[in-house]
């Protein structure tokens, strides 16, 4: 009997952790497929999302309100994805070259405002901020089983769970959504029938980044008390390739982040209980995964047809 509450415990640890590391790639992968159905390759949102982390963390520490530091987080990674928007809607700038350059830039930044805010501090004392508490939802998370997996989360798990059928919608029933994806089919054509082409790209990629950014709050102000440099850790890429892995449709993504959510919960469940296994095999099979996922999703991929031009 021991043996087998055992297991419960831990297929319910297991997957109550692929829904918390699913919400920022979740964030992350619905604010790129609106950018890149309206055209524009958003190459940049690793930095985006890192350039969030850090403003999150900022201002929860000199603030102490986390509500206040999640807003921020959203409105620095739009910032950060108004600058690519500059570069490559008004300026024609090649965007796979914006985007790398993003990530370089708020790579960079990142650690030199951490060092130049906490001058004082070595990276491992720097202070600690209050993480962003459980929303236990009444009554379902006392469910056996099913209330701690998807009932006992941070609201910003259930926001970004949310946001899948609302994006869906947003994309595939509303005239604004249908209006985003011809600038990403033919923006030529959306052109003479009278869309702001310009306009309407600025607006997606503003869109697409705040919700980058409550992915990038996530990672801090979420779940950690102290910041680090370049601690999203590959997050935007995942998100990148979970976009191009779903076929850019918003409840795909949602599928194939939980795989990917899933095997990295595994690679720290097996941790945990003592696996005999290489720990860098176990971290670097989500990223493996990916690579193979994107091979695939490449070969009948559907992305839209002006994409980065």
């Amino acid at each position: 009997m021991f043996d087998n509450l055992l297991q419960t415990a831990i297929v319910v640890n297991l997957l109550a952790a692929t829904v918390r590391i699913a919400t920022p790639l979740l964030f992350g992968a619905l604010g790129e497929v609106i950018t890149e159905r309206a055209g524009v390759m958003n190459l940049g949102l690793e930095g985006s999302m890192l350039m969030a982390a850090f403003v999150g963390f900022l201002v929860a520490e000199r603030t102490g309100s986390v509500l206040l530091a999640v807003l921020m987080a959203s409105l620095a990674a739009a910032l950060v994805n108004l600058l690519l928007g500059v570069l490559a809607i008004s300026l024609d700038a090649d965007q796979t070259v914006t985007g790398l350059a993003i990530n370089l830039l708020s790579s960079g930044l990142t650690l030199f405002w951490f060092r130049a805010a906490y001058t004082q501090y070595n990276t491992a004392g720097t202070p600690l901020i209050e993480v962003m508490g459980d929303l236990e939802i009444p009554f379902l998370s006392t469910l056996p089983v099913v209330g701690e997996v998807l009932f006992s989360h941070k609201i910003l798990t259930y926001l970004a769970f949310l946001l899948v059928p609302l994006v869906s919608f947003l994309m595939y029933r509303t005239h604004i959504g249908l209006q985003i994806r011809s600038l990403g089919e033919d923006p030529r054509a959306a052109d003479m029938a009278g869309i702001p082409v310009h306009r309407l790209r600025y607006l997606a990629v503003l869109a697409g980044g705040l919700i980058v950014g409550l992915g990038g709050a996530f990672v801090s102000v979420g779940s950690v008390e102290r910041f680090f440099p370049d601690m999203t850790a590959g997050r935007g890429w995942l998100a990148f390739v979970i976009v191009i892995a779903g076929n850019w449709k918003p409840t795909r993504i949602l599928v194939v982040t939980l795989v990917f959510s899933l095997l990295g919960a595994i690679q720290l469940q097996a941790q945990g209980i003592g696996v005999q296994v290489p720990y860098q095999v176990l971290l670097g099979l989500p990223y493996l995964v990916a690579i193979l996922a994107m091979i695939i999703g490449r070969a009948r991929s559907v992305a839209p047809e002006c994409l980065g031009v």
